[in-house]
């Protein structure tokens, strides 16, 4: 007979304050993560002219791919040294790094110095993340741990929801300010870990690095299984770095090309290698690695992570691509109109008052461009063309103006140049996207504990493919939209926000769950080993959604003018992870396990 656990409040009390330091410290973290994570698209795509960085979609795509695909892989090596020098040593080297990195992050406006500082910021929160987990792990027992962690990642979700909306606010006065805000959020964790943490104590034995590569080993492959596909990631990588770049001596086709010759090279190399050579304890006289068959060692549970990266891979969409999607293809400003019948209006003459200067921030860089713009524009033959391209530029400064009422405004001679640019920003303004892509977050804080309560008569299948299906549709809401183009009249912000939120309810159910899906597969001795290496599949979606997200964003949403498709494509790509995903329950699991994927009909 199991122990009756204790109550919540008797729960809440027998947590130690480091406890409640870990926690304080994850929201910070969070606060510096998202702060930056969510506004990097309009940053990287922003013009310089407006204090962005002017790099490609594709680009953005492919460092919003690769940074974060070795941020979730680093952590299996980070968290052993956690183990062997200490988790209080690792924050401080963690924080340290993020203090520097972050701010750096603002200063570094080429593309050699921006990757390596957000390099840098990978590398820091790659350290953190397995301490933190580590830490709250070490301080909850079987008594409490299960709130405990549901504590901890309402924390997560508290500090996703914080950091954008500092950062929406900070970088109306610069976007520097973005970057000293996030950097902010590390100092202070950097005084709270050196004030008031306190080492946790733990009776298990502290991992090595040959510990986490035999593990690497026994849970998905041998080296030459390793080899192969690490040449494919880092091709894959070559091939969306090389296009983002334009480099025209290697192309997405040449990738393919390479891709199916190394393949078929390995199979034919695995034909005439000695039969079980790649398997563990092969008693064959060769023990060079490289002349063994490859080997998956779990082959359902790397399928699992395979398809799970499926999942992340369309999730990741909200912070990838949808901020870019909102800034130039969604009019907003109903969501402003409907602020200010609540809070007040703004004067039209001073568009830095009222409840829209907070939520549609225009610094004065984006000011300067929209004064710039239209000058031009008043000097010029006013043409179709012109027009339309002013109507785009002015996206970047965050001001939506379709021709037609940029020509009735600028026309008029009577308008000085100043007040003309004041009733431009002020009809056209938008809502920073960030404020928007935000809603993820409110909906997840609001709700979580609900879905839950309302998911845990469920069996975990159920509630992961109903969750990857709404989550689909909440995806591909913004098909629906509407708008014109970028030059349009854009599509309806109500649409786009509820399907976010529809997206939300859909990660409520699949994501938590998901993780803890994997205890169905692992060894029953072995659980905390495989949940270790379930970031293999969330750092598979970075990769495969960064470089989707660019290659999509920019053929089809900015070059074909249809991010109906684009959106579609990213629902579809959600839904086929849940077809899958009950495919695989079905034929690939043992048929022991098949026997509990209903619920007991006891109950």
């Amino acid at each position: 007979m199991s122990e009756t656990k204790p109550g919540f409040i008797a729960q809440i009390k027998s947590y130690p304050a480091t406890f409640w330091v870990a926690n304080t410290m994850e929201i910070l973290e969070r606060m510096s993560w998202y702060g930056w994570f969510t506004v990097m698209a309009v940053y990287v795509t922003g013009s310089v002219a407006t204090g962005g960085l002017g790099f490609s979609t594709e680009l953005r795509g492919t460092l919003q791919a690769i940074i974060p695909f070795f941020l979730y892989l680093m952590p299996v090596l980070t968290g052993a040294l956690a183990d062997r020098y200490g988790f209080k040593k690792m924050f401080i080297i963690a924080y340290a790094i993020m203090v520097v990195s972050y701010f750096l992050l603002g200063q570094f406006h080429s593309l050699p110095g921006f990757v390596t500082a957000f390099m840098f910021v990978a590398v820091g929160a790659a350290i953190f993340k397995p301490v933190v987990v580590g830490t709250v792990a070490r301080v909850t027992d079987e008594s409490n741990s299960s709130t405990g962690f549901g504590i901890f990642y309402m924390m997560v979700n508290i500090g996703g929801f914080l950091g954008p909306i500092v950062a929406g606010i900070v970088r109306g006065f610069g976007w520097e300010w973005v970057f000293v805000a996030c950097s902010t959020w590390a100092l202070l964790n950097l005084i709270l870990v050196l004030v008031f943490y306190k080492e946790p104590t733990s009776k298990e034995d502290k991992r090595t690095f040959r510990s986490v590569l035999d593990g690497l080993v026994e849970v998905l492959g041998n080296v030459r299984f390793f080899i192969t596909v690490g040449v494919v990631l880092i091709g894959l990588v070559l091939a969306s770095a090389f296009d983002s770049l334009e480099v025209s001596w290697f192309s997405w086709g040449w990738f393919w090309i390479i891709l199916v010759a190394w393949v078929l090279l390995n199979l034919l190399y695995d034909m005439i290698l000695p039969e079980g050579s790649g398997r563990p304890g092969w008693s064959g006289p060769k023990r060079n690695p490289l002349v063994r068959r490859m080997h998956c060692s779990n082959w359902r549970f790397a399928l699992f992570l395979l398809i799970m990266s499926g999942f992340w891979t369309s999730f990741n969409q909200i912070f990838y691509t949808m901020p870019e999607y909102i800034r130039d293809f969604t009019e907003t400003r109903p969501a402003i109109e409907f602020a200010e019948k609540i809070f007040g209006e703004s004067d039209p003459d001073d568009p830095t008052s009222g409840v829209a200067a907070r939520m549609a921030t225009i610094n004065d860089a984006e000011r300067a461009e929209v004064v710039r713009v239209i000058a031009e524009l008043r000097e010029s033959e006013m043409t179709s063309e012109d027009l339309e391209n002013t109507s785009r530029t002015l996206l970047l400064s965050k001001v939506r103006m379709t021709p037609d009422e940029i020509r009735a405004v600028v026309s008029d001679e009577m308008v000085t140049a100043e007040e003309a640019t004041n009733r431009i920003i002020y009809l056209g303004r938008q809502v920073n996207p960030e404020f928007i892509v935000n809603v993820n977050a409110l909906g997840i804080v609001l709700f979580q504990v609900l879905v839950s309560f309302l998911m845990a008569r469920f069996h975990r299948f159920t509630t992961m493919i109903v969750g990857m299906i709404v989550a689909a549709v909440g995806i591909g809401f913004s098909t629906i939209a509407g708008g014109e183009g970028m030059i349009g009249v854009g599509g309806l912000v109500w649409i786009v926000a509820g399907g976010i939120l529809i997206f939300s309810f859909g990660e409520m159910m699949a994501s938590p769950t998901s993780q803890e899906y994997v205890g169905r597969i692992a060894p029953e001795n072995k659980k905390a080993m495989y949940m270790g290496y379930y970031f293999v599949a969330m750092a598979l979606g970075n990769l495969f959604g960064g470089i989707l997200s660019g290659q999509f964003y920019g053929k089809l949403a900015r070059d074909m003018q249809r991010p109906d498709l684009m959106w579609l494509a990213f629902g579809g790509v959600m839904l086929l992870t849940a077809l899958i995903f009950v495919l695989y329950n079905r034929f690939a699991l043992p048929k022991e396990a098949a026997g509990t994927l209903t619920p007991d009909e006891s109950q």
